[in-house]
This record gives structure tokens, sequence and C-alpha cells, in this order.
């Protein structure tokens, strides 16, 4: 028992479902009530889509897990009506240092650009995070949770899924139209289909150790490769909420798990961290081995799966959980325009190219992060510890120091859902990438531009004027068609526009020089916040060719 957190208990309630004499029908049917699944079943059910999830434990985490989550992965959160709760509770943090040895050989800020709403990152313990989650998701009418109810056979069928449960009751079967498993790592509805993951496994151990401490060390995050305290191996400590601290120690791959997660293995590497005899108490302790793996594709028919369940990469770097929710960002509106007839089914197909690029990338950056912390060479030693000399003084080799390559939201740049520029820009919001945040006002009041993007498809035209009429004639057009295009003008003062055409004032111009909105310009967005086409001059007819094409309706 932690001494910091008691985890509740869900009471498991009989379900009128497991009394029909053949399986009822649901709309989604998600597996896993971690805090993927829970963020999948909430952007679905924000969208007027009916959800079930189902797990087979009935609390939340045990122990810390998952505790980095990044600022794409904040901003997703507040869509899902979560974020401020998570950033409140949290510890909020920009800054990482590095040590070689007894030395700091630099520091890097992972959120240099002042005015954005989130932080870089905010360190959280999973639990609360999933509390915060599934009392979110049991406010939402057509979302229900349903405990201790374990999934034990997978049946796909050409329009649907049936599967079997098992309850404390005994079994019953379900159906669906559209099953999302995020059943985790080991992912049991993976073997149930004979699907495999592949990838790496890398022969190394890590310790991690949750630690309850008073402590005055800043908000940051700690890594050392060949520390005094445990010479020849490499070391992390950051905080979390209610003074427990992270601490993260390499092992070498030859140790016997179960014998050092022992508090006589544990407490001593801490003590010697620490140098100095302040209180401390374990509150959690696992082993872990760095593994990057992935499913070769992420959707079979009517069965989806998003996080570990599909991809699994080594944590340092935080691209385990903070993946994960850009995977049910990137799904949840696709299958709901799906669901609604509103795109063909060919549109979920872009689901797996553009998180399957993700990963890709994640798993790029996971395994480069394991080969520089854990080399396997003496070759590859030498040279580490050669660049981390040099990092101290010159700044060409601090770029090839990676203590871990922290998550940032990934660019599609090469999805088929894109319109490729016509026109030239500046700047990094290319067609694939994520929205950028800065300081608005909205109806008189101060706000951040995160806030009143997503959920929807939407088109910002930047204008130090009024637009003429004919212009304002065809932003009203768009909130008209069968897939609605929500229309924003962006000016640097208030404007008098007509109703369905809303006013964001950029009054500091940081909007405009962050999307580099020269007057005229317009932004197509997708409901994930992603920009998917962008034009120097509207033309009404050229937003609906990139909407077509954003919801895989060219043909």
């Amino acid at each position: 028992m932690l001494s910091t957190y008691q985890n509740p208990v869900f009471d498991y309630v009989r379900s009128p479902d497991q009394d029909a004499a053949s399986p009822m029908r649901r709309p989604v049917i998600v597996i896993g009530a971690g805090p993927v699944g829970m963020a999948a079943a909430i952007d679905l059910a924000q969208q007027q889509v009916p959800v079930i999830v189902l797990d087979d434990d009935n609390t939340v985490s045990v122990g810390s897990r998952a505790v980095c989550y990044a600022k794409r992965s904040l901003e997703i959160l507040d869509r899902l009506g979560c974020g401020s709760r998570a950033v409140d509770k949290g510890i909020t943090w920009n800054v990482g240092k590095v040590f070689f040895g007894d030395k700091q050989v630099y520091s890097f800020n992972l959120l240099p650009e002042a005015e954005h709403k989130r932080p870089a990152f905010i360190n959280l313990q999973q639990y609360y995070l999933e509390e915060y989650l599934l009392e979110r998701l049991k406010a939402l009418p057509g979302a229900e949770v349903r405990w201790k109810n374990k999934v034990v056979d997978v049946r796909p069928q050409a329009d649907g899924v049936e599967l079997t449960i098992e309850t404390p009751e005994g079994p019953y079967r379900l159906a669906c139209d559209w099953l999302i498993v995020a059943d985790g790592a080991r992912s049991p509805v993976r073997g149930m289909l004979g699907l495999e993951s592949r990838g790496q496994v890398f022969k190394d151990r890590f310790l991690i150790a949750d630690v309850v401490m008073k402590a005055e060390f800043p908000t940051e995050r700690w890594f050392w490769f060949d520390p005094p305290f445990h010479r020849n191996q490499s070391a992390l400590l950051h905080r979390q909420a209610d003074d427990v601290w992270r601490i993260d120690f390499q092992l070498g791959w030859d140790v016997d798990p179960e014998e050092e997660k022992k508090p006589e293995k544990v407490i001593p590497r801490i003590k010697a961290m620490l140098g100095d005899d302040r209180p401390f108490e374990l509150e959690w302790v696992s082993v872990y081995t760095f593994q990057c793996r992935r499913m070769d594709r992420f959707r079979h028919g009517r069965v989806i799966f998003a996080g570990d369940s599909a991809h699994q990469v080594s944590p340092f770097g935080a691209r385990g959980a903070n993946g994960g929710f850009q995977d049910t960002d990137n799904l949840a509106w696709k299958l709901a325009l799906v669901m609604q007839g509103k795109a063909p089914e060919r549109l979920l197909d872009s689901y797996d190219v553009e998180r399957g690029y993700a990963t890709d990338e994640n798993i790029r950056n996971s395994t480069r992060s394991t080969d520089f912390i854990t080399p396997k060479s003496k070759v590859s030693r030498i040279f580490r510890d050669a660049v981390l000399e040099l990092s101290e003084h010159h700044p060409f080799a601090r770029a090839l120091v990676n203590s871990g390559r922290l998550s940032m939201p990934a660019t599609l740049h090469e999805s088929l859902l894109n319109t490729p520029d016509a026109d030239a820009f500046d700047g990094r919001l290319v067609p694939g990438a994520p929205a950028c945040d800065a300081p608005i006002e909205l109806e008189g009041r101060d706000g951040w531009l995160i806030d009143r993007l997503g959920g929807r498809f939407q088109l910002l035209v930047f204008s130090d004027a009024v637009p003429d009429a004919a212009t304002l004639d065809g932003l009203q057009t768009l909130g008209g068609m069968p897939i609605a295009v929500e229309p924003l003008v962006v000016s640097p003062q208030p404007l008098a526009l007509p109703a369905g055409v809303a006013n964001v004032v950029d009054r500091k111009g940081l909007v405009a020089a962050r999307w580099d909105g020269q007057p005229g310009t317009a932004y197509l967005l997708r409901p994930d916040q992603h920009v998917t086409a962008r034009w120097r001059e509207l033309d009404v007819k050229r937003v609906r060719a990139a909407l077509a094409r954003a919801t895989a309706q060219e043909v």
C-alpha cells in the first residue's frame, strides 16, 4: 500500500446485457481502462458516439508508472476536459540538466518560447491522471465503464466484432461495430487474434524507485552518466506530486530483478545518491527492460489497436503514454465521421499510416537514446564519454548528447490527408503539423488559441480589416456543408463580423508571427488540431477540395 495514495476500489455491477438471450450490439467497445483507453472513450463520447469500456481490474494504476506528460498531451487533455486538474496537481517543468561524473555538462529548456498555455512537461503519477479521466468519462452521457469484465475471446466479423467476457457472475457475450484495443504492452487481445508485436529487446535492466522525501532540489529533470554514487551506470531524478521523487538506476543485464527490488538493495543506492542522512520512504519499486516494438498494422478490419498494445518504447523520452494520447487524438474524429456516414471507411486507413509513421519516429529516437545511455561496445563507450566531456564547453557536442530525446508531437509530413503547399510559407506549421499556441482575446476575454481549436474542422483566416462581402459569404457557407467547417477570423483588433464567423483577436501579434499569418492567409485545421492545408489567399473551392482530401473522400 502506498503512503501517499490509496487506490479506490470500483464495484462490479451486473449489466442487463448479461441477461440477453443473444449478444447485445454496441457501437464502440474499448478494452482497457488505462489512460489511453479512457482518452479514446472520452473523445468519442464528446462526439455523441456511445461507448463502453471493459476492464478486468477494479481500480486505477497500482504504482505511479507513467509520470511525464508532454505539452501536446496536456493540450489533448484540455480538449477532453481533464487538463487543468492534471496541471494543478502535477509538477511543472521545462528544464533538464545532464551530468557526467560529478560535473554538470549542460542544461536544456524544452519550452524556450514564452506565452504558451501549457508547459513543456508535467510530472504526475498515473493513478491520479486515471482518476481524472474516469471522473470525466462518467460525467458524459452514452459512456460506461464495466469493471471486472475480462475479455477472454475476440471474434472479428465482416461488420463488427463479437466478444466473450468473464465476470464474477460468469461469462456473457457482447457484440460491437468497432473495437478499440488498449489493453497494454502484453495485450491479451493481440494474442487472441494471433497478432505479433516485433522489434528489439535491449539487454539492460533499470530500477525504478518512487521515494517519498522532503527535498529542496529544483523541479528539473536530472540525468547522470557515470555518477560517483553509481559508477559505470546512469541515473535519473525528477519530482512528482506529494513529495514523491522518481529515481531510476541502470543495473546491467546480469542482475536478478527480484533481488534488486528488495529494500536492502534499493535503500543503499538511494542513500549514496542523496549523499546525506535525510529521511525517505520507499513507495513503489519495479525493474524493467528497454523494449522498442510495434505491430505491423494497428488496424485489422473492425479491430483497432492503440497505445502500448500497438507499440512499445523504452521509458527514457516519455514517448509511451504521450504517444498513446496522440493515437486516440488521431483516431477518434476519424472513427466518429465514419460511424456518422460522413466519411468513407478508408479514412481509418490513415490512422494506421499516420500513427505508424509517428511510432517509427518514436522507436527511432528511443533506440538512439538507449544506444547512447547503454553503449554496447568499448568503442561506443569511448565515443559517448568524449561527447559528454566536450559538451561542457562546445555547443556542437551537446546536440549529440542523448539522455532520452523527450516526447514531441509528430508532424505528419507524408500524410495523404494533407494538401501540399502551393504558396511560400515560413515556420514550422506545415501541413501535418500540430497547431501552435499563442495568447488571444475572444469576446473581450483573454485566453489561448489552443483552447479555441479542435473538435471540428476549422478555417483560420488572417485579416487586418473586415473581409469583403464575397469572402464573408464564402466563410458562412462553410458551416452549412455536410462536414461543417467553422470559420475564425484572426485580427490584431476586434472586428464587426456577421453571425457564424468568430473573431480571434491577436493583440500581441504572436498568432500571426508563429503562423506566418500575413493578411489573407488561411489555414484549414483538422479536429485533432493538425494543419491539413494552407493558402495565401482564401478560395472556398480550394477549401472544399482540401476538406474532401482530409476526409479521404477524394477518388
